[in-house]
């Protein structure tokens, strides 16, 4: 049943005029939401966002302050921004973006006049450990596809400072697939500080309205005797190497068709033979890097093209080429019956059969049945490119990828993304082909057919390309098999996947009560600090000319809302039919309190160059404040999260030149974990002595501090344990480097803060940024230049230095009289000769 011809418009102070359809379903999910904290789950393409729109409108018009938008990737913050600016009545200067292209200095400035802020969750992340920006004053955070708030991911640590720092929060999180069972949603949940849960399913009658029935049709394809005898040589390579693993009592099977999750429990059991310095586990991890690639060539033969295939062997030709090549990529490359495939691959003239049927498919959706539009997805790019040109002959198509440039396909820009999808809507062109970067949550426009070049074994993503159809009208998948192939079990593992996916919706839906009360408190689960909570409301102004006195949201008017008492009985209290009235009122509201603003894959921060930012902000002159300065590269670890939340620090964020954290003017600290201890002792080109050095050139009380067990020093790596002692010795008497030892990172951060601590409040010493990295001395420069040729490596180059005795005479030496260096062969002394003789264009 379609919706209604001639829909209502929800009608709000801050909604632009019949631009939001009204729809039961989504008023009564905002409604909830804005009562609540909410997880809001709701099959793609039925409009997560806009539930999430008005309950932002509902708490802007009430209570002021700002509202953030977090979702995960570029693409899908310029969708979101592009929708928030068509539909609502704010300017467009006040709905920001902030992602890792805009300046930290520029995002702190910004970030002070804007009502709306849509964000990657890595770049607010980094500016609340920068102190950058404060979320006191965020009154609606919206958790974009929320299904990924778990482990360390952004959403997590922002969640916990939402609901620790912010004066009025409520919380709204949005996925079409939160989860494959009840634990996994209750950890969602608890991790972005939700205690509501609303489902509405396909089956529900309000949505049901709204929904088409979109079948899937799954097209088989035989494959012709010239690709399976590209395919049977690799698979016969692939037996051979699970027999060498089998022989190493670490694999049970010999059969090419061995899944991933077999493979993971092999590299496990070589894992442990490593641990236990068995030099057959180092052997072992080799053969099973070369089961790895063989499988992703097989796959691509079998499932995507012999374009596909002839392009990896060619990158695997390559990489074993190359000065860093790894014995799997030159023994992959040496074996003679990769070699047959690779000249199979290379003297086939035809196209994989999925190539003609996937023309025939367009043909009759364009052509015959007279549709306008279809979407190919496809895993590799190099299909994308290989479909676009073959298909381009018969229609009019564009390609779809991400921004990264592979060195085999340039990547597109979110610009040319952008106008792309804008110019598809338009029907500028019939066909885009896409790898999966048109698939998590972007708004591509409603087509004919979406077709799937091979089956996906994710539920999720699945799901997710299907909702590109069947919105408007009628819509079509087809998924196009290729019969004895990975496809097949791809298929089975869909099918399974999505009927448990299906099920387990509608079992969320039956088990709401029960994952309610499983649910922890926000302030219980994610209010670990000891800031001190007030408890009055914060007031908020609005521009609007209304009271100030800032209501509950159950006290909102609910004049003009409703025809009937029953429809009173729902719950929607804010949003109106567009023929309602009103109060006049304007569109912009804002926050009378002043935001307190201290001192950026698949999105990161990009712009650290503090010399470029502007003067820091000078310390709290509260003596119960301290400020610790932090290194950007510090990020990865725990420690400048857990810092961050704590009440008496303020943390900043610089590239420091020496050191890891800055405590005061003469105290400053390297921090490693016995990893990257043992890693930087080894290590040439990361020298511990150097940086250490540096370190005690640059402050007076320097400290190195040694994260981790001691123990692990003597047990991590085949190290001769008085070497390890020496070390320690040398750092700690001849550097005169104070070492301090801690557990964990929490204990790091403890002891970072009392040191902290004792210098600024205890000695009243201020913070100073110092030091730089020592030059290198003149034999380091010249190891550098001769290392940097043809990727060389710091060993050999010391060698042709030793042999050579200057720069000079490397680069004017022939190949026969390289070849007399230790450690140089004809291959390598044919690329230093290719480099340094040939001319530059």
């Amino acid at each position: 049943m379609a919706a209604t011809d001639d829909p209502a418009y929800v009608d709000h102070p801050l909604l632009v005029s019949s631009f939001i359809e009204q729809r039961l379903y989504q008023l009564q999910l905002a409604e909830t939401a804005r009562e609540t904290d909410t997880l809001v789950c709701l099959p793609t393409g039925l409009g997560k966002t806009t539930v999430s729109l008005l309950v932002t409108a509902s708490r802007l018009n009430s209570v002021g302050g700002t509202a953030l938008f977090l979702a995960p990737t570029k693409p899908l913050v310029r969708q979101h921004i592009e929708f928030y600016r068509n539909a609502l009545t704010i300017p467009d200067e006040d709905i920001v973006v902030f992602t890792g292209e805009i300046p930290p200095h520029k995002r702190e400035t910004l970030w002070d006049d804007a009502q709306i802020v849509i964000a990657t969750p890595q770049v607010i992340e980094n500016d609340l450990i920068g102190n950058r920006i404060s979320l006191d004053s965020v009154t609606h955070l919206t958790f974009d596809e929320c299904h990924r708030a778990t482990g360390k991911y952004a959403y997590v640590y922002i969640a916990g400072r939402y609901h620790d720092d912010a004066t009025n929060p409520r919380v709204t999180g949005m996925s079409a697939s939160p989860g494959g069972d009840k634990e996994e949603i209750v950890t969602v949940c608890n991790n972005i500080g939700v205690s509501a849960v609303e489902v509405m399913t396909e089956g529900d009658a309000d949505v049901d309205e709204y929904t088409y029935t979109t079948d899937v049709e799954w097209e088989r394809i035989e494959l012709p005797d010239d690709i399976i005898q590209i395919r049977d040589a690799l698979n016969d390579v692939i037996r051979d190497r699970l027999q060498q693993l089998k022989s190493l009592g670490v694999s049970s099977t010999t059969q090419p068709d061995v899944s991933q999750k077999q493979l993971n429990k092999i590299r496990g059991k070589l894992q442990k033979l490593i641990d236990a310095d068995n030099s057959d586990g180092y052997a072992g991890m080799s053969t099973h890097a070369e089961v790895m690639k063989l499988r992703r060539a097989v796959e691509l033969v079998e499932t995507q093209s012999v374009e596909s295939v002839r392009q990896y062997f060619e990158r695997q030709r390559n990489a074993a080429q190359s000065s860093g090549a790894s014995k799997a990529s030159q023994r992959l490359v040496a074996e003679p019956k990769v070699r047959q495939s690779m000249q199979l691959a290379e003297s086939f003239d035809g196209t994989h059969p999925k190539f003609s049927h996937t023309r025939i498919l367009l043909a009759q959706t364009l052509g015959i049945e007279g549709g306008e539009r279809v979407i190919i997805f496809t895993e590799s790019r190099d299909t994308v490119e290989a479909l676009t040109e073959f298909l381009s002959a018969s229609f009019d198509v564009q390609r779809f990828v991400g921004q990264n440039d592979t060195g085999r396909s340039d990547g597109m820009t979110q610009r040319q993304q952008q106008e792309t999808l804008e110019a598809f809507r338009a029907g500028e062109f019939e066909v885009l082909v896409s790898t999966s970067v048109a698939e998590e949550g972007l708004d591509v426009p409603e087509v004919d057919l979406v077709l799937f070049f091979e089956p996906v074994p994710t539920a999720i993503r699945s799901i997710q390309r299907k909702g590109r159809t069947g919105r408007q009208t009628e819509g079509r998948v087809v998924v196009l098999l290729a019969e004895d192939t990975r496809d097949e079990a791809y298929f089975w593992i869909s099918r399974r996947r999505e009927k448990k996916m299906e099920s387990e919706l509608r079992s969320l839906k039956q088990s709401v009560d029960t994952i309610e009360s499983s649910i922890v408190p926000p302030q219980e689960e994610l209010t670990t600090y000891n800031h001190d909570q007030s408890t009055e409301m914060d007031t908020k102004a609005s521009n609007t000319g209304a009271d100030t006195t800032t209501k509950p949201d159950s006290d909102v008017s609910t004049q003009g809302v409703m025809n009937s008492d029953e429809d009173n009985q729902s719950g929607i209290t804010d949003f109106a039919p567009s023929d309602a009235e009103v109060p006049s009122t304007d569109s912009k509201t804002q926050s009378a309190e002043e935001k307190n603003n201290d001192t950026g894959s698949t999105d990161t921060d990009t712009n650290t160059d503090v010399s470029k930012s502007p003067p820091t902000p000078d310390v709290d002159t509260d003596k119960d404040t301290i400020e610790i300065v932090v290194d950007q590269r510090e990020l990865d670890s725990a420690v400048p999260k857990s810092l961050s939340t704590r009440n008496a620090v303020q943390t900043r964020l610089e590239t420091l030149a020496v050191g890891d954290y800055v405590l005061s003017d003469r105290v400053a600290v390297e921090r490693k974990s016995t990893t990257d201890f043992l890693d930087t002792l080894l290590d040439t080109d990361r020298s511990l002595f150097e940086q250490t050095g540096d370190l005690v050139r640059a402050y007076r009380r320097p400290v190195l501090m040694l994260e981790g067990e001691l123990t692990a020093l003597y047990s991590e790596r085949n190290i001769e344990p008085r070497a390890i002692q020496g070390a320690l010795a040398s750092l700690a008497v001849d550097f005169d480097l104070s070492i301090v030892q801690t557990r964990d990172d929490s204990d790091t951060a403890d002891m970072l803060e009392t040191i902290a601590t004792r210098e600024q409040t205890s000695r009243d010493r201020s913070i100073s940024v110092h030091g730089e990295k020592s030059a290198k001395t003149l034999q380091e420069q010249q190891e550098y230049v001769v290392s940097s040729i043809a990727d060389i490596g710091p060993v050999t180059a010391q060698s042709l230095l030793d042999f050579f005795g200057t720069v000079e005479a490397v680069m004017i030496a022939s190949e026969n009289e390289l070849t007399e260096v230790d450690g140089v062969g004809a291959v390598t002394a044919g690329r230093i000769r290719d480099i340094v003789g040939s001319d530059y264009s």
